[in-house]
């Protein structure tokens, strides 16, 4: 039987800063399932990601559980980040290439630190899924984490993993039949939900497209784009904000 703590992580805020929350779901190899969830009042998506593996890591060495470690992550900042970029950041003072502060380095620092720690006596797997593509895991920890950044309350899972299927209705690992038809079908046409711009690196959202227009109006090189959900809005900053193509599955 296979020895393998099993974890779905995700992040997200409203807004980049803005309000923010972070999920997990732990799957214990005797069959337990534990969903975590937290907030922050003005934050990031990334560190959102980042606060979501780590409060998990943190979990599981205080709980002392056994069994090698598996990460499923729809965020290509943590993934390669965590398997390589700390790295080098360490080695330069916790400075980028240019000669910058790394940014959430407090969160960069304490992940590294226990992930080597755990190195010590476990595996640690990391792997890249497809965000909002129907899979179950994914899309759970996506609704714990947005749910937090929409300030809201809910009940968190502790239990049996059985019961914690029946509830879902199906495997973690499923693809929910109900987005997997909705991505056979063509964009809909809608009222936008935001809108999103870049400048030099610098993402914001906006309610309104005067907002927005105001913003990259004769910018060079700027981009902006509508979304039509929160979780449109959100996909969109990750694929900015981590432009990087992944091969989808990295271990360290």
């Amino acid at each position: 039987m296979e020895k393998t703590i099993t974890i779905f992580t995700d992040g997200s805020s409203r807004g980049n800063p803005g309000p923010g929350g972070f999920a997990a779901i732990i799957t214990t190899p005797e069959g337990k399932v534990v969903e975590l969830g937290g907030r922050e009042e003005k934050t990031t998506n990334n560190r959102m990601e980042l606060s979501a593996a780590l409060a998990t890591l943190r979990y599981i060495e205080e709980r002392g559980l056994s069994g090698d470690i598996r990460i499923y992550t729809d965020s290509a900042y943590l993934l390669n980040g965590i398997t390589g970029w700390v790295y080098a950041w360490e080695k330069n003072g916790w400075k980028t290439k240019t000669g910058e502060p790394v940014l959430n380095q407090d969160i960069w620092q304490e992940l590294s630190g226990i992930v080597f720690r755990q190195k010590l006596i476990r595996s640690i797997e990391w792997i890249k899924v497809e965000g909002h593509a129907g899979l179950r895991g994914n899309e759970r920890a996506d609704e714990i984490a947005t749910t937090f950044a929409d300030q809201k309350n809910m009940a968190l899972f502790s239990g049996a993993k059985e019961k914690y299927e029946k509830l879902l209705g199906g495997s973690l690992f499923d693809k929910n039949p109900a987005k997997e038809e909705k991505k056979k079908l063509s964009r809909p046409k809608g009222k936008a939900y935001s809108y999103v711009s870049m400048i030099g690196g610098m993402i914001a959202t906006h309610k309104t497209w005067q907002e927005c227009e105001r913003r990259v109006k004769g910018k060079s090189g700027a981009k902006f784009k509508k979304a039509l959900s929160p979780q449109e809005e959100k996909q969109i900053i990750s694929e900015w904000t981590n432009p990087k193509k992944d091969d989808g599955h990295r271990t360290i």
